[in-house]
């Protein structure tokens, strides 16, 4: 069912004025604040008219430690069901403050619709996260960053970001892809005369390293420096996680001096073990030295990266992206931008280790790795749930939502929706509809590197089936604790030649 809004006045989609366009510092948005108050109680009343099977099932799905085991595909199956949009209770948890509460949205139909009206369901309001910020303050940082934000805002810079991305650039990146695939698979394979059989942790020797050095080519970072973006990312996006909270991968003697000046900025754990938040800016301040120092030299010293391109061209105004707005570019890119190949990679393999007849049938028939690719992201959906904020009054599947509420859109549900995909929770390389997947969003916010994850995934797994005969899991996986991401943090496989 579609949705209907009551908004007394719409969000122009217009491009924006000359006098707004390009600033050279953007300073503090202004923030509209919400009814957190009136919000939460909105969910605690529709919550308590659950069944206890139900809310059990909720908890199940808000709960981090849930998916170290697996994502709860049964619980939010009958969650989707009975209810399409159910309310969610958010109690505290280990570094998670209890919250207001949020709306889960899990049909195919509702997430996109979701998606697509911006007007509707704001990126800005309240951030992209499922949890809220802790202050006005730090609302106001996530906020310049262009996945928290609406259009006009969000329109300028991504219409910019996409120009960056010319036929040349892409043609490099794309050549690019193949050299690194050869050359990580050298590695991990060790493909010589006598060695015809091994073991390898695909997660950290294969998938981990190759989104890493794609982005460095993206960015113009020196490839020895590329360690760094594992570790914001691994900050960023396993927070909930204590192995990766802390994360220290990047080894700085080998580093350039942008490397190792940043990495001296490097914050330290408190007395209570953890990292400052990393979603204010105070939390990451060797990712913004390293940003600023490289956004500055890329102006003074272009390359052929898209960075480089970008910070040379010019708005519909004639402005040009600020060094500011670099910085929070290069962190979308540097943290968001890794982790769907990254961990799309390994989720992929693990429908091919379940399934050898689809190794067999793509290693005869590698044209058909492109789709099986779709069926990957669809299966195993990296990102599993993104935030919005409702903007007015507005009905979904039959529920009245508010200003304010807090709608979090599962990608997880919608991907495995039956009314979507027969047999959904299959792993079908020939499913004739895998690209309706939403792994990557839908709408004005519909991942602008979709491109990229799909070409390092297609070359990734033509590479692999064409080298082996054979491959098998030869452990257990282990999976990021983290109701956000997908992750896998190692998958151990055994391969022939």
């Amino acid at each position: 069912m579609p949705a209907t809004t009551r908004c007394s006045r719409r969000r122009s989609n217009s491009r924006p004025s000359s006098s707004a366009s390009s600033p050279t510092d953007p300073g503090p948005p202004q923030v509209s604040t919400v009814d957190r108050s009136a919000a939460r109680a909105r969910v605690d009343a529709a919550y308590a008219r659950l069944t206890e099977v139900e809310r059990g099932w909720t908890r199940i799905v808000h709960d981090p430690a849930t998916y170290t085991r697996d994502v709860p595909y049964a619980a939010l199956a009958g969650l989707r069901d009975r209810h399409g949009v159910v309310p969610v209770a958010e109690p505290a948890l280990p570094g998670w403050p209890e919250g207001t509460g949020y709306w889960l949205v899990l049909r195919h139909a509702d997430v996109d619709r979701v998606l697509k009206d911006p007007a509707t369901f704001s990126s800005s309001l309240g951030g992209t996260q499922m949890r809220d910020p802790r202050t006005e303050d730090d609302l106001a940082y996530v906020r310049r960053m262009m996945l928290n934000m609406d259009p006009p805002e969000h329109s300028r810079l991504r219409r910019l970001l996409a120009k960056s991305f010319t036929p040349k650039a892409i043609g490099a990146l794309e050549a690019q892809i193949q050299g690194h695939v050869t050359g990580i698979l050298d590695q991990a394979l060790d493909s010589t005369p006598t060695s015809r059989q091994g073991a390898c942790d695909f997660a950290k020797d294969v998938s981990a390293d190759l989104p890493l050095l794609t982005l460095a080519d993206v960015m113009g970072v020196p490839a020895p420096d590329r360690w760094l973006m594992f570790d914001w990312a691994n900050r960023v996006i396993g927070w909930q996680d204590p192995d990766y909270r802390v994360s220290a991968a990047f080894d700085p003697s080998g580093a350039t001096e942008l490397g190792r000046a940043a990495y001296a900025l490097r914050p330290s754990p408190g007395a209570d073990g953890l990292m400052p938040d990393p979603r204010t800016r105070e939390g990451m301040p060797d990712l913004y030295a390293y940003a600023h120092a490289l956004g500055t030299l890329r102006r003074e010293q272009p390359g052929e990266d898209v960075m480089s391109i970008l910070m040379s061209q010019r708005d519909d105004a004639g402005g040009s992206v600020s060094v500011a707005e670099f910085e929070n570019l290069f962190w979308l890119f540097a943290v968001a931008g890794n982790e769907t190949t990254r961990n799309g990679m390994p989720g992929g393999l693990l429908g091919l280790l379940g399934s050898p007849q689809a190794q067999e049938a793509l290693r005869a028939r590698p044209d058909g790795i492109p789709n099986a690719v779709e069926e990957m992201l669809r299966w195993w959906t990296p990102v599993m749930t993104f935030r919005r904020t409702a903007t007015c009054e507005v009905e979904l599947s039959g529920v009245t939502l508010q200003r304010g509420d807090k709608v979090v859109v599962s990608f997880a549900a919608a991907n495995r929706d039956p009314e979507v995909f027969a047999d959904p929770d299959a792993f079908d390389i020939e499913r004739a509809n895998a690209r309706r997947h939403l792994a990557f969003g839908a709408g004005p916010h519909v991942c602008l590197g979709a491109f990229l994850a799909r070409s390092m995934m297609t070359t990734m797994f033509t590479q692999l089936l064409g080298r082996t005969t054979w491959l098998e899991a030869a452990g257990e996986p282990v999976w990021l604790q983290s109701n956000f991401q997908r992750g896998v943090k190692r998958l151990p496989i055994t391969w022939r030649m």
